[in-house]
């Protein structure tokens, strides 16, 4: 991997692959890593220029536990590595967190050097209220989320998964319950990571709330959603359609909060179609 270092001393990590007009640009989710895309952006450099990094605090790499670890430093560490690779043609493709930090990014630095923007399964606000329902579980209040951050003090691996497990998708329960492989692999991974940094991660992450800035989006948008996500409503997948205006929803059939991993090939073809037409 390729990094650059920031002014607060913290190294950005990234891949860089193929060639193209259009530069593919991969942000991963809470957690994960640019493992999380690699499998995307191999296929995908057959045609295009694809850039995948690890996001500060994520990757296995060495931080400083006073690492300012936000969305808005995460925006900037984005903007820094555009600017740094010369990239003025990006489409942006979030999953999860990757996408409030694209919505970060365009409160912070505007669309200028940006084509096109692909949102995987994500909402403006994950915290909810009596105005807004369309976060996390469709029920998940402030009240809520501050036992969590409780809990991630707690036992960060466990809590993570009771956060997956415990939403709207049956057989993540069922799985988790049964204590699958899947669940024993994820915890392994999880006792691995930067505890208190993560937790701090999602402190910033829940304190976001990205409507009015995704409603101002005027640039093409590909929206795919999993139909059983775990964290998030049909209704939300509406609401982000029409705050958008012009953009392009896919609802992937029997999927969860990575609708991309249950159906690689599909996310892919949509992915080349819309980068072609823009």
């Amino acid at each position: 991997m390729e990094h650059f270092k920031r002014p607060d001393g913290t190294e950005i990590h990234y891949i860089s692959l193929g060639e193209g007009s259009t530069t593919l640009v991969f942000l991963h989710g809470w957690t994960a890593s640019v493992r999380e895309w690699l499998p995307f952006a191999s296929e995908l450099a057959e045609n295009h220029r694809v850039v995948s990094w690890d996001a500060r605090g994520h990757g296995a790499h060495e931080y400083s536990a006073e690492n300012e670890i936000s969305l808005p430093s995460m925006a900037d560490d984005l903007d820094a590595m555009l600017a740094q690779l010369d990239i003025n043609d990006a489409v942006l493709i979030g999953h999860s967190m990757g996408a409030l930090t694209s919505w970060e990014y365009i409160r912070r630095h505007g669309c200028q050097r940006l084509k096109g923007l692909c949102v995987v399964d994500q909402s403006p606000k994950l915290v909810t209220d009596s105005d807004w329902q369309h976060g996390v579980y469709s029920n998940f209040c402030s009240d809520t989320n501050h036992a969590f951050l409780g809990r991630l003090t707690e036992n960060f691996a466990e809590a993570v998964l009771e956060l997956i497990a415990f939403g709207k998708n049956r057989r993540s329960r069922e799985n988790y319950e049964q204590n699958s492989r899947g669940f024993q692999q994820m915890r392994s991974y999880l006792e691995k990571q930067p505890a208190a940094l993560l937790t701090r991660c999602w402190d910033s992450i829940t304190q976001q709330d990205y409507r009015e800035t995704v409603k101002g989006i005027s640039l093409p948008t590909l929206l795919i959603y999993g139909d059983e996500s775990q964290f998030y409503s049909a209704e939300l997948q509406q609401w982000i359609n029409q705050a958008i205006k012009g953009s392009e929803l896919h609802i992937y059939e029997n999927s969860d909060h990575s609708p991309h991993l249950w159906h690689k090939e599909r996310f892919i073809y949509d992915l080349n179609r819309f980068v072609d037409s823009l």
